[in-house]
C-alpha cells in the first residue's frame, strides 16, 4: 500500500498557461517487508523480532507483525508444555518496530540506535505460538519525540 500525493503547479515556461505542469507524484511507503526490514536494521535470527510494518507514518509511527511460531528457540525451555514468549523478547519487538521508524527520519540515517530503558511496562495477555488475528496482533510504535516514545503490543 503506498499514499500518492500529487501537486499540481503552473508551467512556467508558458506565461498564463492553465496546463499544469508534469509532475512525480511522491510516494510514502506505508509497508515494509522482512526483506526490506533487513535493510534498515542490524539484527538477524534469532534476534530479528519483527516480520512486516503494514502502517509507517514517517517520523510518527508504525505497525509491526511479529508471526510468533512454535519453532522459535525461546519456545523449547520457556515453558516446556506451556511455551510463553518472554516478556523481554516482547519489548525488543517494540524497540525493533522502533528502530524501523527512527531510521527513515532523514536526520537520523545512517545511525546505529539502541534501546537505552524503559518505564511503566505491563504485560496483561500471554504472547504463545500459533496466536495471529491481523487485526489485533501487532506492535505500534509512536514517536512524541526522538528521545522518548511510546509502544503498544497487543496480542490477538
Amino acid at each position: 500500500m503506498t499514499s500518492v500525493t500529487e501537486v499540481k503547479t503552473a508551467d512556467a515556461s508558458t506565461p498564463g498557461s492553465t496546463e499544469p505542469a508534469p509532475t512525480q507524484p511522491s510516494e510514502i511507503k506505508k509497508v515494509f517487508d522482512i526483506e526490506e526490514i533487513q535493510k534498515l536494521l542490524p539484527h538477524r535470527y534469532p534476534f530479528a523480532l519483527v516480520d512486516r510494518i503494514i502502517d509507517f507514518i514517517p517520523a510518527k509511527s508504525a505497525v509491526g507483525i511479529k508471526n510468533v511460531s512454535i519453532n522459535e528457540p525461546h519456545f523449547q525451555g520457556h515453558f516446556p508444555g506451556r511455551p510463553i514468549m518472554p516478556g523481554v523478547l516482547i519489548v525488543e519487538a517494540m524497540a525493533q518496530v522502533g528502530g524501523v521508524v527512527m531510521t527513515q527520519v532523514p536526520s537520523m540515517e545512517g545511525g546505529l540506535f539502541l534501546f537505552a530503558g524503559i518505564d511503566k511496562v505491563r504485560f496483561r495477555r500471554q504472547v504463545i505460538p500459533g496466536v495471529f488475528d491481523p487485526n489485533r496482533t501487532f506492535c505500534r510504535y509512536k514517536i512524541n519525540n526522538p528521545v522518548y516514545q511510546r509502544k503498544w503490543v497487543t496480542v490477538g
